[in-house]
């Protein structure tokens, strides 16, 4: 064998090595012959683009939008909204279990405006105040639904028969609903 045939052979040698070696990976190949479902990319839940954008304009079902969104003029709210509820003991026992869970911590377990929050936070309105007193069951839905001053909105967080169910809770805290053993209700609504 010659030396130019050696080097000739070495050179084919190392460059067969070179395109092996660049097979020795883990990793799949950029292409793919045959797409299909098997090689479907998989998407974690909540990661941002992985939902579908609704259509514009749809409303998810058993969902009324809610027709006041400023809390600038919280007065029309309460003149035109009526609480469908009735005061059953099961509501109010849903109105003080959500009380308990979102309103609480501002407004105190007896709506004095004595929460937890408050030594490092404004203080809550109380809600046993003559003007608290006086508001009508939709003002205080409309406040709980969109907010007021530094308190947020919970329409999102909060559904609206359960809103509602707050409403007559807060009305046994100031006196002005009664609360009552449960026989004296009648059943609770269906749901």
């Amino acid at each position: 064998m010659t030396v130019r045939r050696r080097g000739g052979l070495l050179l084919v040698v190392a460059c067969a090595n070179c395109f092996l070696l660049t097979a020795c990976t883990r990793e799949q190949p950029n292409r793919v012959y045959m797409p299909d479902m098997a090689y479907s990319p998989a998407v974690k839940a909540q990661e941002p683009g992985s939902a579908r954008t609704p259509p514009e304009g749809s409303i998810p079902r058993d969902f009324s939008p809610y027709p006041f969104t400023s809390e600038k003029n919280p007065d029309v709210p309460g003149k035109l909204l009526k609480n469908p509820l009735q005061p059953a003991a099961a509501v109010l026992q849903r109105g003080q279990d959500l009380y308990n869970t979102f309103c609480i911590v501002c407004h105190g377990p007896t709506a004095w405006g004595n929460g937890t929050i408050v030594p490092k936070f404004p203080k809550p309105p109380a809600l046993h105040t003559a003007k608290a007193r006086g508001f009508p069951d939709g003002r205080i839905f409309h406040v709980i639904s969109v907010g007021q001053n530094l308190m947020p909105s919970y329409k999102t967080q909060i559904l609206r028969e359960d809103r509602w169910a707050i409403v007559h809770y807060v009305r046994v805290l100031q006196g002005i609903g009664t609360p009552v053993a449960p026989q004296a209700w009648g059943p609770a609504p269906e749901k």
